[in-house]
Order: C-alpha cells, then structure tokens, then sequence
C-alpha cells in the first residue's frame, strides 16, 4: 500500500469513527487468529469461507487455530468470553481489522483485506436493523461513494425456514439433473446457499424457485415490514430482493447488501443483516444481534481517483550548512508540537534544491537558516504561494507561527 492509497485508507477510516461514533459504538480489538471451532460453530460448516477458504492451522500445543475470515463471530465470541451480555444491552460495537480468505485474488478483494464493521448485540428491536442499514448508508453518503445501491432482504426465522426448506427442496429435487455436481452437495447442506451461485446452471433453476418471502411466520413478517418503515422514515432509498442470500449460515430476518456500479460484476461494497442465533451458538445465552461488514479495499475501489490533492505541510525547515543541523533539532520539534505539520531538509544540498522540495511537499512556508541568519539570531521565513520572506527573530519564530 502506498502513500496514495494510504491517505485514502486513513480518511475511509476516520469518516467511520466519527460515524459510528454518532450512532453510540464503541471501538473493540479482536485477535487476528482464533479457535476453528468460532467460524466452524458461528459461520456454519457448509459455508464456501469454512469449506474453502480459512487459513487453519495447528500451534504448538496441537491446538487449531483459524486467521479470522469475517468480523461477526469474533466480536460474537468476545462478547460471550467477556460478559458483555451482563452489561446494557444492546452492546453497540464497531471495528477495523484485517481479514484472510484464500480465495482467488482479483481488484479489490485480496487473501488479505481490511474490513470495517458494526455490531449491536443484545436487541431484536427491527428498528435497530434499519438504524445499521441506515449507518452504513451515510458512512457512503459521507465519503462520496458513487453510483451506491441498496438491496434488502429476508433470512425469515425458524418457523418460517422450516416449511420453506421443504418446498425449496422438493423443488430442487425435481430439477437435480441440472444443477452441476457442487450444487448438488451445497443442496443437501443448506439449499438456500444456492441462490448466491455464480454458475449459469444453478442460477437457471434459481430463477423459478420458490422464494422466502412467500412463507414468512406472522412474526417474521411483522418484523420485515418494521424495518421497511424504519428505513423509509429515515429516507433509506432501497429494492427489495427476495432471492438476496448472504454467504454465511448465522442470518436471520433482516439481510442486505450494498452494490457500487463502479466496480462492475463484483459490485459488492458491504452488507450485512441480523443473527439473532450467533450469540447461543457460540455457548453465550440468547441473545438477538444485527451488524454488516464493509471492505476497506472495495470502498477505496470505488472512490478511484476522485481524491484531491494530499494536503501539504505547514513549514519546511531548510538549513545548507550541515553543521548547523543539530542545532535546529530542538525548534523542529517544538513546531511539531505546537500542531505544526512539518519536513526539514539539513546540510550537502544547496538552496536551490531544499526549495524545490520544499514545493513537492506543498509547504505553505519555509524556513531558512543559513550560516548568516544563524550568527543573527534569525530566520528567514518564506511564503511559498507569494515568494515574500521576511525575517524573524528565532525566539519569536514558533510563536509567529502557530
């Protein structure tokens, strides 16, 4: 990552803390590798990031341990291991971390990636889910993502999946000599993983499938249709999609995704939903929960080359004469901590040359200090925009400047 990207990288994250800290998160530190058992429990084992893509191994001990692949679980887990749940609910959580995936490496997804992301834990209340949409919507909002689209969804609860996964698969089994041999074992594993294939077969028979919300309980649809309110009161633009799955078992109720025309067919920027099951899964108590991921890489992606200009700095210190260089140490550092965004160029390079650097790193001012203001006690401080200088005395300089 270059300094480019970097400075993207860095506003992308300052913009969601000062977002999530609007909406009431606070920041949490997970480990970068866990027990297997977190995603192999919590993500579900036919899932593609179990099945294919975590980096597990064993450590000294004999121990299996997983490079964490997705955020949700481990802020599950730590939730659980460090009784959060004895806290008020909900627990309202964000954080930024680097993720693993062995997958295919293409633009904007990576073996390794940075992912930001939020979590409430502790509330079933469908007005949080479209609060989390909501955040998510004006954190892209903020950063000037273009061309952003939102797609929501239904997992429905358990009594809506149970009757739903039986017509699902009896209509799968009438169309099984179509669907490709890898279709066929997701089917036997979760059907509903089916709707988030990429092969053209699959998505054939995907097309005249019976679809989720056609058999949502009475409390699964009450639920759907709070949150719909709640995102059209908060002004949330967004398509229904009954046919949207995420990759991970945990969903429940609520899912959606946000789409970025700017990065073509892999238009994914961030989604996320509700996983009311997680939390118990993973030996805690009950406990609702909704939450959403975003790539770090992917919204860098998306913004391309609309940044402007990096900013400059505040001063840069010229001093020609190398052995002065240690005697100005001190007058750098006390710019620096006075806020003053500062470089310096010492001795072996002329005038000329420190100027000209001093303009590639767009510095508003320079000060010179020669061999004679040096003897005098002064500096020379000048204007880059202007060219006017003037002289200060150095007692006085720190103070004229900031």
């Amino acid at each position: 990552m270059l300094p480019e990207e970097g400075r993207r990288r860095l506003r992308i994250i300052d913009a969601a803390r000062e977002t999530f800290t609007l909406y009431g998160y606070g920041p949490i530190v997970t480990p970068t590798f866990e027990d297997t058992e977190v995603f192999t429990r919590g993500v579900g084992a036919a899932t593609d990031i179990v099945r294919k893509e975590m980096y597990t191994f064993q450590d000294g001990s004999g121990r299996s341990l997983t490079l964490r692949p997705e955020g949700t679980a481990p802020v599950a887990r730590a939730f659980v291991s460090n009784g959060l749940h004895k806290r008020p609910l909900p627990q309202k959580l964000w954080y930024v971390a680097p993720m693993f995936r062995y997958e295919r490496a293409q633009s904007g997804r990576y073996r390794e990636h940075y992912q930001l992301g939020a979590e409430a834990l502790g509330s079933d209340d469908p007005l949080l889910d479209a609060e989390a949409i909501a955040l998510l919507s004006s954190l892209y909002r903020l950063l000037g993502v273009p061309g952003v689209r939102l797609r929501v969804g239904d997992m429905g609860d358990e009594e809506s999946r149970g009757p739903y996964r039986a017509e699902l698969r009896a209509y799968l089994d009438r169309h099984v000599a179509s669907l490709p041999g890898d279709a066929r074992e997701r089917m036997e594993q979760n059907p509903l993983r089916l709707f988030d294939a990429s092969d053209d077969a699959t998505r054939a028979v995907m097309a005249e499938a019976p679809v989720l919300l056609d058999h949502l309980s009475d409390a699964a649809r009450t639920h759907r249709e709070e949150v719909l309110a709640g995102l059209d009161a908060l002004d949330v633009v967004y398509d229904e999609d009954p046919t949207l799955v995420r990759g991970l078992d945990y969903y429940t109720n609520t899912v959606f995704e946000f789409t970025c025309d700017r990065l073509g067919a892999q238009s994914g920027i961030g989604g996320g939903g509700r996983y009311d099951g997680l939390v118990e899964s993973l030996g805690g108590p009950p406990t609702p929960g909704v939450g959403f991921g975003s790539g770090i890489e992917r919204i860098v992606l998306a913004l391309g080359d609309d940044e402007s200009e990096p900013p400059g700095i505040d001063c840069y210190l010229a001093v020609p004469d190398r052995k002065l260089r240690v005697r100005y140490l001190p007058l750098l550092a006390e710019l620096r901590s006075r806020g003053l965004a500062c470089d310096a160029g010492w001795g072996g390079r002329s005038l000329k040359s420190l100027m000209r650097r001093a303009s590639a790193l767009r510095a508003r001012r320079a000060i010179i200090v020669g061999p004679r203001e040096a003897e005098e006690g002064v500096a020379t401080v000048r204007d880059m925009a202007t060219g006017e200088q003037v002289q200060v005395a150095i007692d006085e300089l720190v103070g004229s400047l900031s």
